[in-house]
């Protein structure tokens, strides 16, 4: 019993230091307008800037990914957190707009590192028997992270002083605290081995996935591409269109999508995977319409509902994306698989953003928003009648 309540404190412990680093990924979101006033750039920049984040994740899963079964989980969780210490000062630092591309490029190389090794390192804590609590747990606190980080910076850059420096600062102060908290944890990984016997992973889809493999990765590419939007360019719009100034609430906005978003990973163990790509699809189907119904009447009342129904929609299509992807996989080259799902979602949040910065001078930004809408809507449409037409196989 004594165990048990060591174990699930350690597994605590060790999803609290997960949610610190991923909040620091997300904490410049609200930001992003201010940046924008004092330095003078366009949107297009934002975008970039945004997107850069997204490529250092991916570098570091492609090259290092593996790093934490070789080296051990704790090593590569502090290097993850030297990142995000590294970004925070960036921005604490930044006199112009090369500063915000290094804060986010270490942003990348942060949660990079951090959302394999950290998965494991929360799941391997759990005692004997808590492996689905663990998952939760895990779950829970990568979404939770994600959207604590805006919400954090929001409400400090809208009641409280010093708005470019102190909700760097507040998390320079957690990440601190984190480091000290890992220092005293134990390591899960028991045969460690020299970091020269890590090589980079290459992703591949063995030819039996690739039927399922193709509509999940649609899906999990639209779910991470509608966050990219919300992220990046929805304070602009509520800004610009809306007259919201307030980032309190564009914080709120972005941070509902993230806590949405665990709730419906969570739903798929109610709805089982074969269930959940689908359903998944017809949530962010709905989530783009209701976004499209706020660029088109200028409504705040339909921001709220996109960001929520949509978030719920990518929860559930990214977590059932895994699970059927991972099911379907032969043993020894799942992990390569897995990993050229999470290549596909990155490149979603990078790629189609950048494409709505890149329309928003010929466009409007409104007009880039729905163009966005439709390819995207396009896509998910696609990945839902082919999953209507070939089901996932249920328990994979």
């Amino acid at each position: 019993m004594a165990g048990d309540r060591r174990g699930w404190r350690v597994c605590l412990l060790g999803g609290a230091v997960f949610a610190v680093c991923m909040a620091g990924t997300t904490l410049p979101t609200p930001l992003y307008p201010l940046y924008q006033e004092k330095f003078d750039f366009s949107e297009l920049t934002v975008t970039v800037v945004y997107a850069v984040y997204a490529f250092a994740v991916i570098g570091v899963l492609l090259l290092a990914g593996n790093a934490s079964d070789a080296v051990g989980r704790r090593p590569v969780l502090l290097w993850g957190l030297g990142c995000a210490a590294a970004s925070g000062v960036c921005f604490l630092s930044a006199t112009g707009l090369g500063w915000l591309y290094a804060g986010r490029l270490l942003s990348g190389l942060s949660a990079g590192l951090f959302t394999g090794a950290a998965t494991a390192y929360v799941m391997e804590s759990a005692p004997p028997g808590g492996g689905s609590r663990a998952t939760f747990v895990a779950t829970a606190v990568n979404m939770g992270g994600l959207g604590c980080g805006p919400l954090l910076a929001g409400l400090l850059a809208q009641y409280a002083a010093w708005p470019l420096y102190l909700p760097f600062a507040v998390h320079l102060t957690l990440v601190a605290c984190s480091i000290a908290v890992l220092l005293r944890l134990p390591e899960t990984v028991g045969r460690r081995r020299p970091l020269s016997t890590v090589r980079p992973q290459r992703p591949g889809v063995p030819p039996q996935v690739r039927p399922v493999f193709g509509a999940a990765a649609t899906a999990a590419f639209v779910g991470f591409a509608l966050f990219g939007v919300f992220t990046s360019v929805s304070p602009a719009f509520l800004a610009q269109s809306l007259d919201v100034s307030d980032h309190a609430v564009s914080g709120v906005v972005v941070a509902l999508a993230f806590f949405a978003s665990t709730g419906g990973q969570l739903a798929v163990d109610r709805v089982g995977v074969g269930r959940s790509l689908p359903l998944g699809c017809a949530g962010l189907l709905a989530g783009l319409a209701l976004l499209a119904g706020a660029l088109h009447w200028d409504l705040l009342t339909l921001v709220v509902p996109s960001a929520v129904v949509g978030g719920f929609g990518q929860g559930l299509a990214f977590r059932g994306a895994l699970s059927a992807v991972g099911g379907a996989s032969p043993e020894d080259r799942r992990a390569a698989v897995i990993s050229s799902l999470f290549v596909v979602a990155y490149a979603g949040i990078s790629v189609p953003v950048i494409g709505v910065g890149l329309l928003t001078e010929p466009m409007g930004l409104e007009g880039a928003a729905f163009v966005f809408i439709a390819c995207m809507g396009a896509l998910v449409v696609s990945a839902a009648g082919y999953l209507l037409r070939h089901p996932v196989a249920t328990g994979v």
